[in-house]
């Protein structure tokens, strides 16, 4: 092997051990700040404009676990790891993006007229709700995959879950309206009995170079 395959990333070896866990130790518990981390290191996935738009709902009590559990096709998983997540994608809102683009500014970074187009356009692209939706499910679906791997990188299991009855999460957990819950996503530590990694298809079937 040569050039930059020569010695791995570490990151590379994460994804080449990732499991979807089913199994978790139940009696693990994960603390705030631990969950906080998670969800600081999932807010660096990227995002259209930087807008930012999801939100992270942690069920990790009994209460709220159960709850969600029910709505989730009765899935053991939700209530056995340590957190579930309900990751939600925000339609996205042109009138957040100066705040959230303003210590960018300040910084140097980018000018200030560059951001008042970037507002404009996000005004103008996602005003037809289906690209506003899609807009919140690519979000949702970057933050989820980098939480998944921020929960690797912690020694911590995941199960990602889209069996779930959205509108029923969305009324339970308080949703805004302008929040859709995308994917469940489970993290804890793994008990004995999951499987390896699923055999992924060839290259020769997925891949096109042009």
């Amino acid at each position: 092997m040569s050039g930059n395959f020569a010695m791995p990333h570490p990151t590379i070896h994460l994804i080449e051990r990732r499991v979807s866990a089913n199994q978790f130790d139940a009696s693990h518990r994960l603390t705030d700040t631990e969950i906080g981390e998670l969800v600081r290191l999932a807010t660096r996935a990227p995002t259209a404009y930087n807008l930012q738009n999801w939100r992270f709902i942690a069920a990790r009590t009994q209460n709220a676990k159960t709850r969600l559990r029910q709505l989730a096709y009765g899935q053991a998983k939700v209530s056995e790891a340590a957190v579930t997540f309900i990751i939600c994608g925000q339609t996205p809102d042109h009138t957040t993006l100066a705040d959230r683009l303003r210590p960018f500014v300040e910084a140097g970074h980018m000018p200030q007229d560059m951001a008042s187009v970037w507002q404009e356009n996000v005004g103008v692209q996602y005003a037809e709700p289906r690209a506003a939706r899609d807009e919140a499910i690519r979000s949702a679906a970057l933050g989820a995959a980098t939480l998944m791997y921020a929960a690797e990188a912690m020694n911590l299991a995941s199960g990602l879950m889209g069996g779930f009855d959205a509108d029923a999460v969305a009324r339970e957990f308080g949703l805004a309206r302008n929040e859709t819950p995308v994917m469940l996503l489970a993290v804890g530590r793994a008990a004995p009995g999951n499987w390896p990694q699923k055999p992924r298809r060839p290259l020769s079937e997925v891949l096109q170079i042009s």
